[in-house]
C-alpha cells in the first residue's frame, strides 16, 4: 500500500507540472493507556496515515501533506504543491540527490527495528501501568502518583522520489513510565522513571520502573535552594545528553549556513578535551534512532564527529552541503510537512573509567543535577543558562535535595572542562554518561 501510494503521489506531481518530486508515506498504529489511583484514566488507539509531497519546479520547492489517500486528494495535493512552488522564492540549493548518490540499501534488514511479538492488548498495557503505579506508591514517602502509563506503537516509513529512489523500513516501540510525588501543598516535589525499547522482551518490569520513580521522588522530599557561587556541577546521566545536544546543534549545517553558531570557526579545532570521541552509528541493532538511509535516500553510516577532542565536520543534508560547497553527510531528516533538514541519531560520547559516585567524591562540594528546566542559549556566543534541580553535595556525599536554582556558563568553556563517568545506558539512542563540569556559576539562595 505505501509503495503504491508514494508512486501515485509522484505520478500526480509529474502530471501537475513538477520537474521533480519526492513522497513520504508513514503508516502506523499506536496504543496508550494511562492509569491513576489504580483505575483507567485514559485509553487511546490510533491508526494513522500521513503522506507528504515535496515538489520542485526549477529551483523552487513546496511541501504539502494530508492523511487522505483518495486519488482525487492526491491529485489536488500535487496541483496545490506545484502552484505553491511556482510562487515560492528560488532556492539555488534545493534539489533531489543525483542518482549516483543514492543508497543501494533500501530496507532495514538485520537491524531488528520491529518486534515480531504480537501487539499487546489494552488489558496488558493497563496491567503494566497499574503495576508500575502500585510499586511507586509502595515506596516510603510517596504521597501520590501523578500518572502511570504504558504504550505501544508500530509504524512503516516509505520514501520514494522521481530520481529513482524507493526505500522502506518499519519501527516498533514499547514504553512504560511513572511520575511520583512526595510532600504536600507547596512543598510537593515530583520525579519520574521511564523506559522504552523496540522489543517488549527487553523492557524492564513495571515494578522496577515504578520503584525507581518512587525512590527518585522520595529523595526529593524537603528540597531547598543551594548556595550561590562558583562550584563544580555534575550532570546526571539522565540529563547529561543535553550538553552534547548543544554541541550538535552548533555543528548542524543549517546553523553553519546561516552563520549563527558559536562553533562557526571550530572546524578542525578542539571542542572537547583530548581523548573524547563523539561517534554516530545509525546502524546499531535494536536501537530507536537507527535507519538504513536518510530522508533524501543517501546511505547512512558510522561517522566520527569529534575525534580525540577535535571537531571533524558539519552535519549536512544536500541543501546545506551545496550552500557550503561540501558533500552531504547523509544526515537529512524530515516529516510529511516540511523539506529535509540536517539531524543526528545514535550518538555515543566516550565514557570514562570512574563511576558517578567516584565523580561525586572527587567534586567535593557542588551540585548534582538530575533535572533541567527551560533553556537560554545564545546561539552566537554559547552563553548558557538553565534552571536546575537535584542534590547538593558536601565532602563528596549527597547532603540534601535542591530546587529553584540556575546554572550558568559558556558552552565552549564548559565542554572543554568535562570529566566523564562510565554509566551511559547502552540501549539509548544517545549514549552519554554523567558529566562533571568544573567552575559553573550557581544562583540559588
Amino acid at each position: 500500500m505505501t509503495a503504491d501510494l508514494a508512486q501515485a503521489l509522484l505520478d500526480a506531481a509529474a502530471k501537475a507540472g513538477a520537474d521533480s518530486a519526492d513522497a513520504l508515506v508513514i503508516a502506523g498504529t499506536s496504543l496508550s493507556i494511562d492509569v491513576r489511583e489504580g483505575r483507567l484514566e485514559h485509553a487511546e488507539r490510533a491508526e494513522g496515515l500521513d503522506i507528504g509531497l515535496r515538489v520542485l519546479v526549477g529551483r523552487r520547492q513546496a511541501c504539502v501533506s494530508s492523511s487522505d489517500a483518495r486519488p482525487a486528494t492526491l491529485a489536488a495535493m500535487a496541483e496545490r504543491a506545484v502552484a505553491m512552488a511556482r510562487e515560492a522564492p528560488e532556492d539555488p540549493y534545493a534539489g533531489l540527490a543525483d542518482p549516483a548518490q543514492l543508497s543501494v540499501r533500501r530496507d532495514a534488514e538485520g537491524m531488528e527495528l520491529v518486534d515480531p511479538a504480537e501487539e499487546p492488548s489494552p488489558a496488558t498495557l493497563q496491567d503494566d501501568a497499574q503495576r508500575a503505579e502500585a510499586a511507586a506508591r509502595a515506596v516510603a514517602g510517596i504521597s501520590q502518583i501523578d500518572q502511570a502509563s504504558a504504550s505501544y506503537s508500530r509504524r512503516t516509513i516509505f520514501l520514494a522520489a522521481s530520481n529513482g529512489f524507493a526505500g522502506q523500513y518499519a519501527r516498533s516501540s514499547r514504553h512504560t513510565s511513572c511520575v511520583a510525588i512526595t510532600g504536600q501543598g507547596t512543598a510537593m516535589e515530583r520525579d519520574w522513571a521511564s523506559e522504552g525499547r523496540i522489543f517488549q522482551a527487553d523492557l524492564p518490569s513495571p515494578e522496577e520502573i515504578g520503584t525507581q520513580a518512587g525512590e527518585r521522588a522520595a529523595a526529593r522530599n524537603g528540597s531547598r535552594k543551594p548556595p550561590s557561587g562558583a562550584f563544580p556541577v555534575l550532570y546526571d546521566e539522565r540529563v547529561s545528553s543535553s550538553l552534547v545536544g548543544h554541541l550538535t546543534a552548533a555543528i548542524n549545517g543549517a546553523s553553519i549556513a546561516r552563520g549563527s553558531s558559536w562553533l562557526l570557526d571550530a572546524l578542525g579545532k578542539p571542542v572537547l578535551p583530548a581523548g573524547f570521541d563523539l561517534v554516530e552509528d545509525p546502524h546499531r541493532i535494536r536501537i530507536a534512532g537507527s535507519r538504513p538511509f536518510d530522508a533524501e535516500g543517501l546511505t547512512t553510516g558510522r561517522r566520527l564527529w569529534v575525534q580525540d577532542g577535535v571537531l571533524q565536520g558539519w552535519v549536512l543534508d544536500l541543501a546545506t552541503a551545496r550552500k557550503l560547497g561540501m558533500e552531504s553527510t547523509a544526515n537529512a531528516s524530515r516529516g510529511p510537512t516540511a523539506p529535509p533538514s540536517p539531524s543526528l541519531s545514535n550518538l555515543a560520547l566516550t565514557q570514562g573509567a570512574a563511576s558517578r559516585d567516584d565523580l561525586l567524591r572527587d567534586m567535593g562540594t557542588g551540585l548534582l543535577v538530575t533535572s533541567l528546566i527551560g533553556s537560554t542559549i545564545n546561539p552566537n556566543t554559547g552563553d548558557y543558562s538553565r534552571g536546575a534541580s537535584g542534590f547538593w553535595v558536601e565532602n563528596g556525599q549527597i547532603a540534601y535535595p535542591v530546587n529553584e536554582c540556575t546554572i550558568a556558563g559558556n558552552l565552549r568553556d564548559m565542554l572543554m572542562r568535562l570529566t566523564a563517568a562510565n554509566d551511559a545506558r547502552p540501549h539509548l539512542s544517545t549514549q552519554v554518561p554523567s558529566l562533571l563540569v568544573e567552575g559553573l556559576t550557581i544562583a540559588g539562595a
